[in-house]
């Protein structure tokens, strides 16, 4: 099954931002687009709209004038529902009720050909429930753009449990001849991308409601170590608070409750306080005129150790080594069975974030995971009360030393960027564990549609296949209410992984 061919007329019902993003798309392709909203003259001011971003495109050299010219006779408004009966393909960007999107295809069933590709961008509802009572489904598939369409190369390709496999394919190559990044995927709460992303924001969230550490540190974090091209604070507060927590809630109750998808109590008082962020001028961080952002907590400068006894490689943070050594303090190595730390002339441990509380252990320092401990500029250190203030001084000295500036939280278990790793890789694991996806079309899901510098999988791949586990079952030991608990995928995954390494499980 191929792509739809070009002089295949398609139509978008609805023309909010993602409607006349998604015909925009389809027009610059080369189809005839129809455009059609229930709201009198809503379909006419979306075509002039599109227009006037046809004109910009000229104007920077992405369309030439010819090509911007026969764009607009293909781009038609249309009047009626009965006026889009010879489409190939009918996109549907309406509110996001089950009921709305349900009557609207029901009445488009009864006008469109046999052979007319049915299709929802719904980013929160079943693809099988709006599907449920037409009477050919097969021929229904969700095509989730992202906003804005014209620019997010990723559209997730969405079958239905009674979606032909031809109609699914039909959509796929037609989404890839339109120059986007399709990935295929089972319906399933959130599909791939609000589905595997939900820890990114909820960890950040949990950080933040055990006074871990404030919204502006938490971010600096993520972005500085963990690679992450935002913070999740910022990021939501750009999403819309009200938003971000509508889909957090949607995938939570869709998943039957499950404690991993909980929502956030602090961002429930967010939003209703009324600050939805940027676009009502304050969120977690205040956007008006003249306000400050408020900068992270970066600890002052302190003396780096003479040296630091190595024990072990440190696992995934094994670039720090180097990175010691290149900054002229010595590293005196010992051989230790499953040593993974440094110990600091204090006597004190420096260990990289493992799940576990500094307060567990005789005067422990953690330091948070990074993306690339090279590249990173900042680097998160935390420890209890009773941990030694020269422990702490010499641990913030040596990653001075670094050139890192270091933030100082509090005794978080996992930290940061460690937990939020482990449990997108925990649920990026069980997507494809159950058929929701493939490991590549997760992995490319979550690096174009939310911009994650690893997808998932190869994040793990490089972090050792045992490790997002190990995190996650030490932070179950630590909260023990089942939102940490390793999926079974995942624990498969990590025992896998050990057989092929040829260590004992």
């Amino acid at each position: 099954m191929t792509a739809l061919d070009l002089s295949s007329p398609v139509a978008v019902v609805g023309t909010g931002t993602m409607g006349q993003g998604i015909a925009q798309v389809a027009l610059v392709a080369g189809h005839p687009v129809r455009l059609y909203d229930a709201a009198p003259g809503r379909a006419r001011e979306a075509a002039d709209a599109i227009g006037a971003r046809l004109d910009r495109l000229v104007e920077k050299e992405r369309l030439t004038g010819p090509e911007r010219d026969a764009a607009r006779a293909r781009l038609k408004p249309a009047g009626a529902l009965s006026d889009l009966a010879d489409c190939a393909l009918v996109v549907e960007a309406v509110v996001e009720r089950l009921d709305a999107k349900q009557e609207l295809f029901r009445a488009l069933e009864a006008v469109v050909g046999d052979d007319c590709l049915l299709a929802t961008n719904t980013s929160s509802l079943s693809v099988t429930a709006i599907a449920g009572g037409l009477g050919n489904p097969g021929r229904f598939v969700g095509l989730h753009f992202f906003n804005p369409a014209p620019l997010l190369p990723l559209v997730e390709v969405v079958s239905g449990f009674a979606t032909d496999v031809s109609s699914a394919t039909r959509a796929y190559e037609t989404a890839r001849a339109w120059g986007k990044t399709p990935v295929a995927c089972a319906d399933t709460p959130g599909f791939i991308v609000n589905r595997i992303a939900r820890p990114f924001y909820a960890e950040a969230l949990a950080v933040y409601e055990d006074q871990g550490a404030d919204p502006a540190t938490i971010d600096a974090v993520l972005r500085e170590s963990g690679g992450f091209r935002m913070g999740a604070f910022e990021l939501t507060d750009l999403i819309g608070q009200d938003v971000n927590e509508s889909v957090t809630h949607s995938v939570w109750q869709a998943f039957f409750q499950d404690v991993r998808f909980t929502p956030s109590l602090a961002q429930r008082r967010l939003v209703e306080s009324g600050r939805l962020g940027r676009k009502s001028g304050q969120g977690w961080y205040d956007y008006r005129d003249g306000a400050e952002r408020p900068e992270p907590h970066t600890a002052e400068p302190a003396g780096p150790p003479a040296y630091v006894v190595a024990e072990g490689d440190l696992g995934p943070a094994a670039e720090v080594l180097a990175l010691i050594r290149e900054a002229g303090i010595e590293v005196r190595e010992e051989a230790e069975d499953n040593g993974t730390r440094l110990v600091l002339p204090s006597g004190g441990q420096l260990v990289l974030a493992d799940g576990q509380t500094s307060v567990e252990f005789r005067d422990v320092v953690y330091f948070d995971l990074a993306l690339d401990y090279r590249a990173a500029t900042r680097v998160a250190l935390s420890a209890a009360q009773s941990t030694s203030p020269r422990t702490v001084a010499e641990a913030t000295g040596l990653f001075q030393a670094l050139g890192k500036k270091v933030s100082v939280i509090g005794d978080v278990p996992g930290m940061i960027v460690a937990r939020t790793v482990a449990r997108i890789v925990d649920l990026a694991v069980e997507a494809v564990a159950k058929g929701v996806a493939t490991e590549e079309d997760v992995d490319t899901a979550m690096r174009l549609g939310v911009n994650y510098p690893l997808g998932p999988l190869e994040w793990s791949r490089r972090l050792g296949g045992d490790w997002a586990c190990s995190v996650l079952r030490n932070l179950h030991e630590c909260a023990p209410t089942g939102r940490y608990a390793p999926s079974l995928a995942l624990h498969r995954h990590a025992y896998a992984a050990d057989k092929q390494e040829g260590t004992p499980s």
